[in-house]
């Protein structure tokens, strides 16, 4: 699957806040959203007083954000937002809940990995089973009950390891064992789990034009 391989500090500056795609640099001094607040290119910082951008403006975005965060590409996100709009329930929901269950996702919200393109690096390289089998595709969508493992013998990878030390909290609908590189899917997530600043429904919006 194709994934953006450009700098990531200038995504942040295209939205104008932290997305934290480089883990713990966007904690520290480093954060090129703090050293330069305005967007990226040559007329970055002449564009800032012009005239409030148009419906469509923010729809687009509130999508390219959410794209952003969850490091997945258009046609991708498409098969998403499509899956979403046949499902039951407010559809806004429906899409993060994907997102959030993505396994790339569930390793960074557990605390082992400092961000999702870490985390889909992890996976990628066969460093973690699902149910006791091995998994290395990033996009799989977990289900209540699934078991997240580091495998017997990768468990001192340094990523890992560096991230459990950063003390991550993880959402109420995942039991996280640091010591046993484990991660239970408790239940599925629900509206109050997902903390991810994005308007959901401005996406929908977006796609229903």
């Amino acid at each position: 699957m194709a994934r953006y391989t450009g700098p990531v500090c200038r995504l942040c500056r295209r939205e104008g806040q932290k997305l934290f795609l480089k883990g713990e640099r966007c904690h520290g001094p480093k954060c090129a959203v703090d050293r330069k607040s305005y967007p990226p290119g040559e007329q970055g910082g002449q564009r800032r007083g012009r005239r409030r951008p148009s419906d469509y403006a923010l729809q687009l975005r509130e999508k390219q954000k959410m794209r952003t965060i969850y490091g997945v590409m258009e046609k991708q996100f498409r098969g998403y937002v499509d899956m979403a709009l046949k499902a039951k329930g407010v559809t806004g929901f429906v899409l993060l809940s994907l997102l959030e269950r993505r396994l790339d996702s569930v390793l960074r919200l557990g605390g082992f990995a400092s961000s999702q393109n870490q985390a889909r690096q992890i996976v990628r390289h066969r460093h973690i089973t699902v149910n006791g089998t091995i998994c290395d595709i990033p996009s799989r969508i977990v289900e209540e009950g699934d078991e997240i493992e580091v495998r017997e013998g990768h468990r001192d990878l340094q990523p890992v390891v560096a991230a459990i030390e950063r003390g991550y909290s993880a959402p109420e609908w995942l039991d996280v064992d640091s010591d046993r590189r484990v991660i239970t899917v408790t239940r599925l997530p629900e509206p109050d789990d997902i903390q991810v600043d994005v308007d959901e429904q401005q996406v929908v919006e977006f796609y229903s034009r």
